[in-house]
């Protein structure tokens, strides 16, 4: 079992300058106008591929708060084979996933998909938000944060 070396709460106290610009390069895509459902999709499905359990969970809990359907968030991880996300949320993860594991690169399919959906400029602000949560990765995995827990309402404990 994996234990945290160092918690979430611990980078902020360590290094709040670090902390408060990869959060401010984070939140420029939705401040941008970007769809804030896609990019809690574009930054749980890096943070799968980069191993952060804090992060998958952190994500999966906030698309939760914001509405995004819970197929979509249980099917992100093959959203190749799932119907239920769109051309541009397609796109997106393509894109991501390129961004994420950039030793294969990005080829010019993926390029033509996102830019098919996607204008240059949401485009840029899109490559922000997956460059962000890829920083908050390494972080998050390096450190083995403890993934945060799911606040239980009292409609969930009636409902149990």
């Amino acid at each position: 079992m994996s234990h945290a070396r160092k918690e979430y709460v611990d980078f902020e106290k360590l290094a709040p300058d670090v902390f408060a610009a990869v959060r401010s390069l984070g939140q420029f895509a939705a401040k941008a106008g970007l769809d804030k459902q896609l990019i809690e999709l574009v930054k749980l499905r890096a943070s799968q591929i980069n191993g952060c359990a804090f992060c998958v969970q952190y994500h999966i809990l906030l698309g939760e708060s914001l509405g995004v359907p819970v197929d979509k968030l249980n099917l992100v991880v093959v959203w190749r084979e799932a119907p239920q996300f769109s051309a541009r949320e397609r796109a997106a993860l393509a894109w991501t996933e390129a961004l994420t594991t950039l030793p294969n690169g990005v080829s010019d399919d993926v390029y033509a998909q996102a830019t098919a959906e996607f204008s240059e400029v949401e485009l840029t602000y899109l490559t922000s938000a997956v460059a962000s949560i890829n920083v908050w990765n390494r972080f998050g995995a390096a450190y083995r944060w403890t993934p945060p827990a799911r606040k239980t309402t009292a409609a969930d404990a009636a409902a149990s």
